[in-house]
């Protein structure tokens, strides 16, 4: 991808990922006090924070999967992104104006205040961390070779640190002062009327640069999806479909072309049984990768939500329950600023690690990159554990950028070499067949139809089947005489093909997406149980350090290439 047009190609395509940032990082940064101010005790503040992860979790896989399926004359990615940023929108409109909002209200009090707060926040959390799963499939899609995808998703790395950056900034400054309070209200009402500007901008460059072809104009075949468009494509028993409903389905792909929202909820209506056993049946590398990116995200994301905490309370030992203006109180605050330079360096270094992280993954390769990412991680909390140091403690929480950045670009790149080699990394598969008393009873998963044999074991055309660790065989596609590919019938390499694994490239990055998710949720639940049994808030980065640990471990089995399949 050579030349400066290409580059800032990828910058302008990336400018929603840059914006989506930028929102959700200074909407969750500024909503606590909100929160608090609107009498949200500080126990069931954190609750309203996991809203978003958690229905994120239940709607990634359905949303990732259904753009998979998607036959809107808009693409495949860009109706989903439309509509979750319209999501974003109303969020960012709701959570200054919700006071206001419940004035309108004759029967709104407090109470109803809260409840758009809480909708207002759940509403940004999910829509803006759901919105990234549409926007990696759509740079996947539209650069399909590595080096490309490499690049692809190094800038898309870079834009979500840079827009980190300006998230965390933006509430920092006073727009109380400015001119804009004046006609637009106070500090919540200028910063969010900001966010607005600039989540509206990011949306029309992007949408403006994709281009995304149309899925009725291409066919889907080349991205591994789990059905496909035209006559003839779908058959009886994929997907678990039984024979009688395949005249049905046909009929609602062919209504998807009506419109992008019909797009939406007829696929997601369709899709949703088969998605979500799909999503329970993972091929063996992506199992691997997502375990330890899982691993990987909760021993970061352990961090960087309690590392404020940790300094205000560990090394500058304030007290945040002191009264506000007593020495105890002004120590803690000092010490959350003191924090948020420290994540701000984060994101610092992580922008840089984005621009080179195609570089170093040419010289060194992906698997040390990954592992070395987590080795300096797992370095730099350990000493932030045993240091007392305020600068030494600053730069390496500066250091985690590294593995921050290589969590956002590797796990991606390798998706798309997985699904590039589908052949190599994602053997075709073909159920088992249990014989008993003359009668051949099959055990298929959701996506693989039954295959027939006849007889026996004689007129098998799938010859040297071999067991893999994942408990089912994989047979190599029929071979002639030359060792290529062939079949003697019509029928068979339907038959043949339809026992094959199909998955989108938008279901595995809505798994890769859930592991970030999945990592937020459980420090929320068991880390303040943790820290009250230790009596420290150190407890917070040695249980960062533990998972870093374990993160390397996992990191070592992930399949990088071919290689690593033989070993």
């Amino acid at each position: 991808m050579p030349g400066w047009r290409s580059q800032w190609r990828l910058v302008l395509l990336n400018s929603l990922t840059c914006g989506l940032e930028i929102c959700v990082a200074a909407g969750i940064t500024y909503v606590p006090p909100l929160l608090l101010e609107a009498g949200v005790e500080e126990r069931y503040m954190t609750m309203v924070l996991g809203i978003g992860p958690v229905l994120g979790l239940l709607f990634i896989p359905l949303i990732g999967s259904a753009s998979d399926h998607c036959n809107s004359s808009y693409g495949r990615r860009r109706p989903f992104i439309w509509l979750l940023s319209l999501g974003v929108l109303v969020a960012l409109f709701i959570i200054p104006h919700a006071d206001v909002l419940a004035e309108f209200f004759a029967w709104g009090g407090r109470t109803l205040q809260v409840g758009f707060l809480i909708l207002g926040v759940g509403l940004l959390d999910f829509c803006g961390q759901v919105c990234f799963t549409p926007l990696e499939a759509l740079l996947s899609d539209l650069y399909r070779d590595e080096d490309d995808c490499s690049q692809a998703f190094a800038m898309f790395s870079f834009m979500v640190s840079l827009g980190g950056c300006v998230g965390y900034l933006l509430p920092a400054l006073d727009w109380s002062r400015g001119l804009l309070s004046v006609y637009l209200g106070g500090q919540a009402e200028c910063l969010f009327s900001l966010l607005i500007l600039i989540f509206i901008s990011s949306v029309l460059i992007t949408m403006k640069v994709s281009e995304e072809p149309s899925c009725a104009s291409s066919s889907l075949a080349g991205s591994g999806s789990l059905l496909e468009s035209g006559p003839g494509a779908i058959e009886a028993g994929r997907c678990g479909v039984p024979r009688s409903c395949c005249y049905l389905l046909k009929c609602k792909l062919r209504l998807l072309k009506s419109g992008p929202l019909l797009c939406l909820l007829r696929t997601c209506w369709s899709m949703t049984p088969a998605i979500y056993r799909s999503y329970c049946h993972v091929p063996r590398v992506m199992r691997q990768l997502c375990v330890a990116q899982l691993c990987s995200w909760m021993a970061v994301m352990s961090f960087m939500l309690f590392y404020t905490d940790f300094v205000g309370e560990g090394l500058y030992e304030g007290v945040p329950s002191a009264l506000p203006g007593s020495l105890s109180r002004q120590k803690y605050d000092e010490g959350i600023r003191m924090g948020s330079l420290g994540l701000f360096l984060q994101c610092a270094t992580s922008t840089f690690f984005s621009l080179v992280m195609s570089r170093l993954v040419r010289h060194f390769g992906s698997r040390w990159v990954y592992l070395s990412s987590m080795v300096s991680f797992t370095a730099s909390a350990m000493v932030i554990c045993l240091s007392k140091s305020v600068v030494l403690v600053t730069v390496m929480a500066a250091l985690t950028g590294y593995a921050y950045a290589t969590l956002q670009t590797l796990p991606y790149t390798l998706t798309c070499h997985y699904h590039k080699e589908k052949e190599v990394y994602m053997p075709k598969r073909i159920t088992k067949s249990i014989y008993k008393n003359g009668v051949t009873a099959k055990r298929d998963s959701v996506y693989l139809t039954p295959v027939e044999e006849e007889a026996g074991l004689n007129h098998n055309p799938y010859k040297h089947a071999f067991l893999s660790q994942d408990s089912y065989e994989y047979y190599p596609g029929p071979q002639s005489q030359n060792g290529s590919s062939h079949s003697s019938g019509g029928a068979e390499p339907d038959e043949a093909e339809s026992g094959y694994e199909k998955r989108g490239v938008g279901l595995d990055f809505a798994i890769l997406d859930s592991t970030f998710l999945l990592s937020q949720v459980f420090p929320t639940l068991f880390m303040g149980m943790i820290v009250q049994f230790a009596q420290s808030v150190t407890a917070y980065i040695a249980c960062s350090a533990i998972f870093g640990a374990v993160a390397i471990y996992l990191a070592s089995q992930i399949v990088f290439d071919q290689k690593d399949l033989r070993s």
